[in-house]
Protein backbone atom coordinates (compact mmCIF):
# COMPACT_ATOMS: atom_id res chain seq x y z
CA UNK A 1 0.00 0.00 0.00
CA UNK A 2 1.17 3.54 -0.72
CA UNK A 3 1.07 6.70 1.36
CA UNK A 4 1.33 10.28 0.16
CA UNK A 5 2.81 12.74 2.65
CA UNK A 6 2.81 16.46 1.92
CA UNK A 7 6.12 17.98 3.00
CA UNK A 8 6.57 20.92 0.62
CA UNK A 9 5.52 23.92 2.70
CA UNK A 10 7.86 26.62 3.94
CA UNK A 11 6.35 26.74 7.42
CA UNK A 12 6.50 30.51 7.80
CA UNK A 13 4.73 30.49 11.16
CA UNK A 14 7.51 28.24 12.45
CA UNK A 15 10.17 30.86 11.87
CA UNK A 16 12.95 31.25 12.91
CA UNK A 17 13.18 27.45 13.13
CA UNK A 18 12.39 27.02 9.44
CA UNK A 19 14.94 29.52 8.18
CA UNK A 20 17.57 26.79 8.07
CA UNK A 21 15.48 23.63 7.74
CA UNK A 22 12.05 22.60 6.42
CA UNK A 23 9.26 22.16 8.95
CA UNK A 24 9.05 18.34 8.51
CA UNK A 25 12.64 18.08 9.78
CA UNK A 26 12.06 20.12 12.95
CA UNK A 27 12.68 17.92 15.97
CA UNK A 28 9.92 16.93 18.38
CA UNK A 29 10.98 14.68 21.25
CA UNK A 30 14.41 14.34 19.65
CA UNK A 31 13.25 13.26 16.19
CA UNK A 32 11.97 15.04 13.07
CA UNK A 33 8.21 15.49 12.71
CA UNK A 34 8.30 13.50 9.47
CA UNK A 35 9.88 10.49 11.17
CA UNK A 36 7.07 10.47 13.72
CA UNK A 37 4.49 10.58 10.92
CA UNK A 38 6.07 7.73 8.97
CA UNK A 39 6.43 5.58 12.08
CA UNK A 40 2.71 6.06 12.85
CA UNK A 41 1.64 4.74 9.44
CA UNK A 42 0.05 1.27 9.44
CA UNK A 43 2.21 -1.72 8.62
CA UNK A 44 0.38 -2.17 5.31
CA UNK A 45 2.16 0.90 3.93
CA UNK A 46 5.34 -0.19 2.18
CA UNK A 47 5.88 2.76 -0.18
CA UNK A 48 5.83 6.48 0.58
CA UNK A 49 5.51 9.33 -1.88
CA UNK A 50 6.88 12.53 -0.36
CA UNK A 51 5.71 15.76 -1.99
CA UNK A 52 8.58 18.15 -1.30
CA UNK A 53 9.37 21.76 -2.11
CA UNK A 54 11.02 24.10 0.39
CA UNK A 55 14.55 22.85 1.14
CA UNK A 56 13.68 19.56 -0.54
CA UNK A 57 17.33 18.56 -0.75
CA UNK A 58 17.56 18.38 3.04
CA UNK A 59 14.58 16.01 3.23
CA UNK A 60 15.97 13.83 0.45
CA UNK A 61 19.38 13.63 2.12
CA UNK A 62 17.81 12.71 5.44
CA UNK A 63 15.59 9.88 4.20
CA UNK A 64 17.21 8.76 0.97
CA UNK A 65 15.51 6.04 -1.08
CA UNK A 66 14.04 4.18 1.88
CA UNK A 67 13.30 4.49 5.57
CA UNK A 68 12.97 1.48 7.86
CA UNK A 69 12.27 -0.80 4.92
CA UNK A 70 9.72 1.47 3.23
CA UNK A 71 10.53 2.71 -0.25
CA UNK A 72 10.44 6.48 -0.73
CA UNK A 73 9.80 8.41 -3.94
CA UNK A 74 9.97 12.19 -4.20
CA UNK A 75 7.69 14.55 -6.11
CA UNK A 76 8.51 18.27 -6.32
CA UNK A 77 5.85 20.93 -5.86
CA UNK A 78 7.76 23.92 -7.16
CA UNK A 79 5.39 26.56 -5.82
CA UNK A 80 2.88 26.47 -2.94
CA UNK A 81 -0.58 25.95 -4.41
CA UNK A 82 -2.49 24.08 -1.70
CA UNK A 83 -3.07 20.53 -0.55
CA UNK A 84 -5.21 19.42 -3.50
CA UNK A 85 -2.58 20.63 -5.94
CA UNK A 86 0.14 18.83 -3.99
CA UNK A 87 -1.81 15.58 -4.06
CA UNK A 88 -2.40 15.94 -7.80
CA UNK A 89 1.38 16.08 -8.26
CA UNK A 90 1.61 12.60 -6.74
CA UNK A 91 -1.23 11.14 -8.84
CA UNK A 92 0.99 9.74 -11.66
CA UNK A 93 2.94 7.72 -9.09
CA UNK A 94 -0.06 6.13 -7.37
CA UNK A 95 -1.28 2.63 -8.11
CA UNK A 96 -5.01 2.26 -8.66
CA UNK A 97 -6.89 1.71 -5.42
CA UNK A 98 -6.57 2.88 -1.84
CA UNK A 99 -3.80 4.97 -0.35
CA UNK A 100 -3.08 6.90 2.83
CA UNK A 101 -2.86 10.69 2.61
CA UNK A 102 -1.19 12.78 5.34
CA UNK A 103 -0.20 16.41 5.68
CA UNK A 104 3.35 16.37 7.04
CA UNK A 105 2.87 19.04 9.68
CA UNK A 106 1.71 17.37 12.87
CA UNK A 107 2.34 14.44 15.21
CA UNK A 108 -0.22 11.63 14.85
CA UNK A 109 -0.93 8.53 16.88
CA UNK A 110 -0.85 5.13 15.21
CA UNK A 111 -4.13 3.68 16.50
CA UNK A 112 -6.38 5.89 14.40
CA UNK A 113 -4.60 4.85 11.20
CA UNK A 114 -5.25 1.20 12.04
CA UNK A 115 -8.95 1.91 12.57
CA UNK A 116 -9.09 4.03 9.41
CA UNK A 117 -7.83 1.14 7.30
CA UNK A 118 -10.70 -1.02 8.54
CA UNK A 119 -13.04 1.21 6.49
CA UNK A 120 -13.00 1.50 2.68
CA UNK A 121 -12.54 5.27 2.98
CA UNK A 122 -11.84 7.31 6.11
CA UNK A 123 -11.07 10.80 7.37
CA UNK A 124 -9.23 11.31 10.66
CA UNK A 125 -10.68 13.95 12.97
CA UNK A 126 -10.28 15.56 16.38
CA UNK A 127 -11.94 18.27 18.44
CA UNK A 128 -10.17 21.60 18.81
CA UNK A 129 -10.87 24.71 20.88
CA UNK A 130 -10.18 26.92 17.87
CA UNK A 131 -11.84 25.06 14.99
CA UNK A 132 -11.93 28.14 12.77
CA UNK A 133 -8.21 27.68 12.10
CA UNK A 134 -8.83 24.34 10.42
CA UNK A 135 -11.17 22.50 8.09
CA UNK A 136 -14.36 21.97 10.11
CA UNK A 137 -16.23 18.69 9.66
CA UNK A 138 -19.97 18.25 9.28
CA UNK A 139 -21.11 14.63 9.65
CA UNK A 140 -24.08 12.61 8.51
CA UNK A 141 -26.14 10.70 11.08
CA UNK A 142 -24.31 7.47 10.19
CA UNK A 143 -20.90 8.93 11.07
CA UNK A 144 -19.78 9.56 7.51
CA UNK A 145 -18.51 12.85 6.13
CA UNK A 146 -21.12 15.34 4.92
CA UNK A 147 -18.78 18.26 4.20
CA UNK A 148 -15.68 20.15 5.27
CA UNK A 149 -15.72 23.91 5.64
CA UNK A 150 -12.28 25.48 5.26
CA UNK A 151 -11.47 27.86 8.15
CA UNK A 152 -15.01 29.22 8.68
CA UNK A 153 -15.64 32.44 10.60
CA UNK A 154 -18.48 30.78 12.51
CA UNK A 155 -17.67 27.07 12.86
CA UNK A 156 -20.80 24.90 13.17
CA UNK A 157 -18.89 22.34 15.28
CA UNK A 158 -15.49 21.96 16.96
CA UNK A 159 -14.69 18.76 15.06
CA UNK A 160 -11.89 19.32 12.58
CA UNK A 161 -9.95 17.40 9.97
CA UNK A 162 -6.44 16.51 11.13
CA UNK A 163 -5.17 16.25 7.57
CA UNK A 164 -4.95 12.46 7.41
CA UNK A 165 -7.18 10.21 5.31
CA UNK A 166 -7.63 6.88 3.61
CA UNK A 167 -8.67 7.64 0.04
CA UNK A 168 -8.61 5.91 -3.30
CA UNK A 169 -7.65 7.10 -6.75
CA UNK A 170 -11.26 7.97 -7.64
CA UNK A 171 -10.64 11.22 -5.73
CA UNK A 172 -8.89 12.55 -8.84
CA UNK A 173 -12.20 12.54 -10.70
CA UNK A 174 -13.25 15.54 -8.60
CA UNK A 175 -11.60 18.82 -9.48
CA UNK A 176 -10.61 21.21 -6.71
CA UNK A 177 -12.00 24.74 -6.79
CA UNK A 178 -9.64 27.68 -6.46
CA UNK A 179 -9.90 29.19 -2.97
CA UNK A 180 -9.94 32.96 -2.48
CA UNK A 181 -6.36 32.60 -1.19
CA UNK A 182 -5.37 31.41 -4.67
CA UNK A 183 -4.66 27.87 -3.49
CA UNK A 184 -6.48 24.59 -4.11
CA UNK A 185 -7.58 22.80 -0.94
CA UNK A 186 -8.78 19.24 -0.40
CA UNK A 187 -12.06 20.41 1.15
CA UNK A 188 -13.91 20.89 -2.15
CA UNK A 189 -13.04 17.61 -3.92
CA UNK A 190 -13.51 15.70 -0.65
CA UNK A 191 -17.01 17.08 -0.25
CA UNK A 192 -17.91 16.05 -3.79
CA UNK A 193 -16.28 12.64 -3.37
CA UNK A 194 -18.14 12.01 -0.09
CA UNK A 195 -21.54 12.55 -1.75
CA UNK A 196 -21.05 9.44 -3.88
CA UNK A 197 -18.62 7.39 -1.80
CA UNK A 198 -19.16 7.27 2.00
CA UNK A 199 -16.11 8.42 3.98
CA UNK A 200 -16.12 7.29 7.62
CA UNK A 201 -15.02 9.91 10.15
CA UNK A 202 -12.52 8.36 12.59
CA UNK A 203 -11.76 10.28 15.77
CA UNK A 204 -8.11 10.30 16.77
CA UNK A 205 -7.08 9.55 20.33
CA UNK A 206 -3.75 11.32 19.80
CA UNK A 207 -2.99 14.24 17.51
CA UNK A 208 -0.91 17.35 18.14
CA UNK A 209 -0.95 20.20 15.61
CA UNK A 210 2.34 22.05 15.30
CA UNK A 211 1.72 25.50 13.87
CA UNK A 212 4.26 27.67 15.70
CA UNK A 213 7.47 27.14 17.72
CA UNK A 214 5.54 27.24 21.01
CA UNK A 215 3.59 24.15 19.97
CA UNK A 216 6.71 21.98 20.11
CA UNK A 217 6.79 21.93 23.93
CA UNK A 218 3.10 20.95 24.06
CA UNK A 219 3.69 18.26 21.47
CA UNK A 220 6.58 16.81 23.46
CA UNK A 221 4.55 16.79 26.68
CA UNK A 222 1.64 15.03 25.01
CA UNK A 223 3.91 12.67 23.12
CA UNK A 224 5.60 11.43 26.29
CA UNK A 225 2.32 11.12 28.22
CA UNK A 226 0.61 9.25 25.35
CA UNK A 227 3.44 7.04 24.18
CA UNK A 228 1.35 3.88 24.47
CA UNK A 229 -1.28 5.20 22.06
CA UNK A 230 1.38 6.46 19.70
CA UNK A 231 2.92 3.05 19.12
CA UNK A 232 0.85 0.06 18.00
Amino acid sequence: MQAVILAAGEGRRMRPLTLKRPKPLIAVAGRPILEHIIDALPKEVDEIILVVGYKADMIQRHFGASYKGRRIAYVHQWMPAGTAHALSMAAPFLNEGRFVFVCGDDVHGANAFVEALSHPLALLAATHEEPGKFGVIEMNADGTLASIIEKPENPPTNLISTGAMVLDTRIFQYEAARHESGEYYMTHPLGLFAREHPITVVRQDFWVPIGCPEDIRLAEERFHSNLVSYVV
